[in-house]
């Protein structure tokens, strides 16, 4: 990164941690009606993968990107989303009713669950998923088997915007900023270290 400027009280690593916290808070408006978290997190990344390539990372480069790209296949892997957490929650809250069983049905159904988020948010840091979600899915399939530690991190920044959220509620408006930092990283480490054919 290059070095502070003459007169400059931040330097450019600071300024970058204030676009992805602004990037974070539009997300997060962007995100409420439910069925667009997918393809909010995934201009979320898209535009942070940008400041690596001298774009502007702003809220406005964000809207305008969303805007662009919100249509049908967009709110179908939304709506997709919202369906898997929904049968998910139906899941653990039959496991906790007592059922015969409902110890071990519960670490799968929350194992099962822990995979299917970590290949869902991979394929939201893929630049794949702005225009084709599907490309995006199998390509996160393939990395979270083949990049192991990858999937850890993944896991390991949705823990830790979950606990930022649950220790100072007001933090869950900035963390999905952070979130599509972690999940944009993964993807850019992982096309590093793949040998080009």
């Amino acid at each position: 990164m290059p070095t502070r400027e003459a007169g400059e009280v931040f330097g450019p690593r600071m300024t970058l941690f204030a676009d992805v916290l602004s990037v974070g808070l539009v997300t997060s408006v962007a995100c409420l009606p439910l069925v667009t978290a997918p393809a909010a997190l995934s201009t979320a990344c898209a535009v942070l993968r940008g400041a690596g390539q001298d774009r502007p990372v702003t809220a406005g480069r964000y809207v305008a990107l969303l805007r662009e790209r919100l249509r049908a296949g967009d709110l179908l892997a939304g709506a997709v989303a919202l369906a898997g957490l929904l049968l998910l929650a139906a899941d653990l809250a039959l496991a906790g009713a007592g059922l015969p069983g409902a110890p071990l049905f519960a670490v799968a159904a929350a194992g099962i669950g822990a995979c299917a988020a970590v290949v869902g948010l991979r394929a939201c840091g893929r630049p794949e998923s702005v225009t084709d979600w599907r490309a995006a899915l199998r390509g996160a399939a393939r990395d979270a088997v083949a990049d192991i530690g990858g999937s850890g991190l993944v896991l390991l920044a949705v823990a830790t915007a979950a606990l930022c959220a649950w220790m100072l509620l007001p933090l869950a408006f900035l963390v999905p900023g952070p979130l599509a930092l972690a999940l944009t990283a993964v993807d850019i480490r992982r096309s590093a270290a793949v040998p080009l054919p």
